[in-house]
């Protein structure tokens, strides 16, 4: 595809290793939950090593689900989610450079006998995560969609949304991280091929981030974790000039939802249900919820819990059938903010 053979080549022949980078962009990543970090443990050094990420996007409860993995890579998170969705589960990888799947495919056999399963769950596929029909991803057939700091290389970030919510279910989840940008990248930033082989120069702008969700009828995303990346490199930090650049973990539901959150005096529980979360559940960077504790939420939220995957570890109370007007639904720390990341709940 146009556009992509300067990506592949970085990726395949200029990158060895990820302490081949020269920013931090591509592999800043989260605290890693416990039970990832165990995990993680178990992956091949090799796999670890040609990982390139900006995050932890691993949502909790995927026991039995398939999942989708957009620019797998090495393979690192797609073996994480080998264990975490069990035998019974599938894992598709999509990545387009050949030395990335020859790597992540060389260890399917390692993994599958570390996990004690009787034949690997996962799969990886080379292709265009532009054009996921063309490989043989079918419409409504995938629980999650995630992806760990690929989506800003590339250059139709529409056909790329277009296409995950096209292959995943009515409820499905698209769990993500990248790096996002404080304004619109100038045109001689996207042609250096550095930059964009970094994660830098392919940013998507915030706000054109916001729009572009609207357009494919996500009305409300939820961030789960921003950081201000700190480049670490004079001569690029020189060439970005005043542009700031943030690893965004964010989430989204394929769900049909109002682009403001409205109050119908709902409230929900959390049930402690989930093995690995106990004792609270985080939907998003405001919305925390301690086990057995009611809170009262918006319509959108009540949504969010009730017609996924989640609904089974929560109890909604409300019938949504008076209204109450707007719910503040906002954290405090973004109020102030120039930046936008959220949607509905900014």
């Amino acid at each position: 595809m146009k556009g992509l053979e300067s990506v592949k080549e970085y990726y395949g022949k200029v990158l060895s290793t990820n302490k081949d980078l020269k920013t931090n962009a591509c592999c800043l990543t989260d605290s890693l939950p416990k039970n990832i970090r165990e995990v993680l443990r178990e992956i091949h050094l090799e796999v670890v090593e040609k990982f390139y990420g900006c995050g932890s996007p691993i949502p909790l409860e995927l026991k039995g689900m398939t999942v989708l993995d957009l620019g797998s890579g090495s393979g690192r998170d797609c073996y994480i989610l080998s264990k975490l969705v069990g035998e019974s589960g599938r894992v598709i990888g999509v990545d387009m450079t050949d030395e990335q799947i020859e790597v992540a495919k060389k260890y399917t056999d390692y993994h599958s006998e570390k996990f004690g399963y009787s034949k690997s769950n996962v799969q990886f596929i080379k292709g265009y995560i532009e054009d996921l029909e063309e490989i043989g991803i079918a419409s409504n057939s995938i629980d999650v969609v995630i992806s760990n700091c690929v989506i800003n290389l590339s250059p139709a970030k529409d056909r790329v949304f277009s296409e995950i919510f096209r292959v995943l279910k009515p409820g499905g989840e698209l769990f993500f991280s990248d790096v996002f940008s404080s304004r619109r990248i100038p045109q001689k930033l996207v042609q250096d091929s550095v930059l964009m082989g970094e994660c830098l120069s392919g940013a998507l702008y915030s706000e054109d981030f916001r729009r572009l969700m609207g357009q494919m009828n996500c009305q409300d995303f939820r961030v789960m974790s921003k950081t201000k990346i700190t480049i670490q490199n004079a001569e690029i930090e020189n060439l970005v000039g005043n542009i700031d650049f943030y690893s965004i973990t964010v989430r989204a539901f394929k769900l049909n939802l109002e682009d403001r959150c409205e109050d119908y005096g709902q409230v929900a529980t959390y049930l402690g249900s989930i093995e690995t979360s106990p004792n609270s559940f985080i939907l998003d960077d405001h919305h925390l919820f301690e086990s057995g504790k009611p809170m009262a939420i918006c319509k959108n939220t009540a949504k969010m819990l009730s017609e996924t995957r989640y609904n089974k570890h929560f109890k909604i109370y409300g019938d949504a059938l008076i209204h109450f007007g707007l719910f503040d639904c906002s954290p405090d720390s973004q109020k102030n903010s120039d930046v936008s990341t959220t949607g509905a709940c900014c």
